[in-house]
């Protein structure tokens, strides 16, 4: 039997080290780590971005695994390539699926306000944290945060807000954690439900999750 080829898309500003405790058979499995790119301008549309991406992947009927905005892009992915299954952790399904918040930034236009160098300098604003529990928060921003362009941060924020996608793809499998506090569960619909799983649960419930995902592509 020939193994799988999954290809995993990381969050915004994430690196492929949110995956490292994902645990699947290498008898059945080959995994390959795609990196962002940077946006070709703050202007480049999503859909001309998911179509750059889709150059990395290399074996046809792949399974794409995208988390968070990873999840959006994944999904645009899949309009240009043949696809095994796309599979989406703690994403959305369609701007349906996006907190009011996010509707209410795009209407105004606030995002664009966002302070990116927060994200881009991040180790000039880390001194701030102080006392144990935001000490190590920060530890672990810095390790996992490692995609800092202030374009690709402005572009991320941009199309994360304004994803026009109306309705949910055919056959998409969604994984979403319960506290998700990003993408509040109360809006997410046909989904695979992860007790108590947070918007980081990539990391911190990668055993569950390494598991749902290996029944949905064998069943």
């Amino acid at each position: 039997m020939s193994k799988k080829h999954i290809y995993l898309i990381p969050g915004l500003a994430a690196g492929p080290e949110i995956f490292e405790n994902i645990e699947l058979s290498t008898e059945l499995y080959t995994l390959h780590y795609l990196t962002w790119k940077k946006p070709l301008s703050v202007e480049e549309s999503i859909t001309n971005y998911a179509m750059r991406m889709t150059e990395d992947v290399v074996h046809e009927n792949a399974v794409l695994i995208g988390v968070s905005f990873g999840g959006i892009i994944v999904q645009e992915m899949s309009k240009f390539i043949k696809t095994k299954k796309i599979i989406i952790i703690s994403s959305v399904k369609s701007k349906k699926e996006l907190p009011k918040r996010f509707k209410i930034a795009a209407k105004s236009k606030i995002y664009k306000l966002f302070p990116t160098r927060i994200v881009t300098n991040f180790e000039d604003y880390a001194k701030y944290f102080v006392g144990k529990t935001l000490e190590r928060k920060a530890k672990i921003y810095k390790k996992y945060l490692s995609v800092r362009g202030k374009t690709y941060i402005k572009w991320s924020i941009e199309n994360a807000i304004n994803w026009p996608q109306e309705e949910p793809l055919e056959g998409v499998v969604h994984i979403h954690g319960t506290v998700d506090e990003i993408f509040p569960i109360k809006n997410i619909s046909n989904c695979i439900r992860v007790e108590n799983g947070n918007h980081s649960m990539i990391i911190t419930k990668a055993k569950e999750i390494s598991k749902i995902i290996h029944e949905n592509l064998t069943c």
